[in-house]
């Protein structure tokens, strides 16, 4: 009996370490110094129900630095070059509205789909943002905080 629960408690050290190496490490700086970051709420029209990202900085990137995505409002978006200093990610909200059948007799009600929730990767508040990329082809993270709205021009 006493081996079995030693092997138990190597299996769970075991598989609770393995969930500590799954974890995202966020670097505490960013390799290029940042000017600005900020996002703009889309206008109704075409463009209804998203999120511009802009990320701007002071120099131009070095070689060895290549941004990948932005983690944001539970989204995740690749990221496109404006200009040699200016970076930019679109999140677009999908107003995808299935119809459901309601009935009293729940056997009408079987062809229901379950709503898809999609948790996000970090655990962020509304003017937080992760980015991610790849620097000497290594990915890391860097939390970018204090984001502020400005107005579409």
């Amino acid at each position: 009996m006493k081996v079995y629960k030693i092997i138990g408690l190597l299996f769970i050290t075991a598989i609770s370490l393995t969930f500590c190496a799954m974890k995202q490490e966020l670097q505490t700086e960013f390799p290029q110094e940042i000017q600005s970051a900020f996002y703009q709420k889309m206008k109704d029209g075409i463009d209804s129900g998203g999120t511009h990202f802009y990320i701007e900085f002071k120099k131009p990137f070095a070689a060895n630095i290549k941004l990948k995505k932005i983690y944001f409002h539970n989204q995740e978006s690749s990221v496109e070059e404006i200009t040699k200093n200016t970076f930019v990610a679109h999140f677009y909200q999908i107003n995808k509205k299935e119809d459901l059948i309601l009935d009293i007799d729940p056997a009408k009600e079987y062809g229901n789909k379950a709503p898809v929730i999609q948790k996000s990767k970090f655990d962020l508040k509304r003017n937080e943002a992760v980015l991610e990329y790849k620097k000497d082809n290594k990915t890391q993270f860097f939390k970018i905080t204090n984001l502020i709205e400005k107005p579409l021009r």
